[in-house]
């Protein structure tokens, strides 16, 4: 009786999920937005049933994908399904949301590393290299037509895009971590108040004030930074590439802790949760503001800020 259940239920989670794929796939506006629907399914069944069920869910979605469509499919099936067995069974674990949104980053990161090496080797398309090649197709096209009308750009701008575009290549490993963390962020946000109305207890959100980072993340901030101004590293080397997304990362760090100060600071002062999200947004917007921002973060990691605020 229970696995006639399963099998039902399984076969219910697979309807859902091919027309949620179909959507992706073939109605493109829609599709950019039902794309964070496409773990869904995968989350509520392992919330109800176990590891092994789950598996096996995702090879039914495997083999529904590749009669829904092509071979293609396989890589965007497997990367969201297993996503949403994990989060599934982290809830099912009774875990809290930090510890399931750090422990699915990481399978999705892991994931993403796996499935672009997959599509370099047996597809012979590399899609980073391709990209960069377009957008550099693209800005040669505008300094031609601009020439055209007798605006040459000057020497300095094309020097800045060109530098740009190469360190945006340098840093490609810190924007898979920050691509999958962020992923995995808006998926949850998306599906955890809907699987709550299926009856699902899942475990709340520590409040964003009270998250502080490890103080060794500020050691290592400082050493690295130390490394990159007195090592100087030669662009290109692995110890550049290295030292460049360790910097990177631990400052996405710091401005991860400056805006939890932030939340902390208008909490303290009664100042309601409009004004701190306001402040974050404004930050985003304006990069001068998101360095302050990583300031206080550093600060606050090294001299605990918070607790030299007194409450209103």
């Amino acid at each position: 009786m229970k696995n006639a259940s399963q099998l039902t239920k399984g076969a219910m989670f697979l309807a859902i999920y091919s027309i949620i794929l179909l959507i992706t796939l073939y109605i493109p506006l829609l599709g950019s937005i039902t794309v964070f629907f496409l773990p869904l399914p995968f989350i509520l069944f392992a919330v109800q049933n176990n590891l092994r069920s789950s598996l096996i869910l995702v090879v039914g979605a495997l083999l529904l994908s590749m009669i829904l469509g092509t071979m293609l499919n396989l890589p965007l099936t497997w990367f969201f399904t297993a996503m949403g067995v994990s989060i599934g069974y982290l809830i099912r674990q009774r875990k809290h949301r930090w510890f399931i949104l750090a422990t699915t980053s990481f399978v999705t990161l892991f994931n993403t590393i796996v499935l672009y090496g997959v599509i370099v080797v047996f597809f012979k398309q590399n899609v980073i290299k391709s990209s960069m090649d377009m957008v550099e197709e693209s800005y040669q096209m505008s300094f031609k037509m601009l020439e055209s009308m007798g605006q040459k750009p000057s020497q300095q701008v094309v020097q800045q895009l060109d530098a740009s575009l190469k360190m945006f290549e340098t840093l490609m490993p810190s924007i898979f971590v920050i691509f999958s963390f962020m992923l995995v962020f808006f998926v949850m946000l998306i599906s955890l108040p809907i699987i709550k109305r299926f009856g699902v207890k899942v475990v709340d959100w520590s409040p964003l004030r009270e998250l502080s980072l490890p103080k060794s993340l500020l050691w290592y901030y400082l050493i690295s930074m130390g490394l990159s101004l007195l090592v100087n590293p030669e662009p290109g080397t692995y110890f550049y590439i290295a030292i460049a997304n360790l910097v990177f990362i631990l400052q996405f760090a710091m401005i991860i802790q400056g805006v939890s100060l932030i939340f902390y600071y208008c909490h303290v002062k009664g100042l309601g949760k409009a004004v701190p999200i306001v402040i974050v947004v404004f930050s985003m917007l304006l990069p001068f503001l998101l360095y302050i921002v990583r300031i206080f973060g550093i600060i606050d990691l090294g001299f605990n800020l918070r607790n030299r605020i007194v409450k209103k």
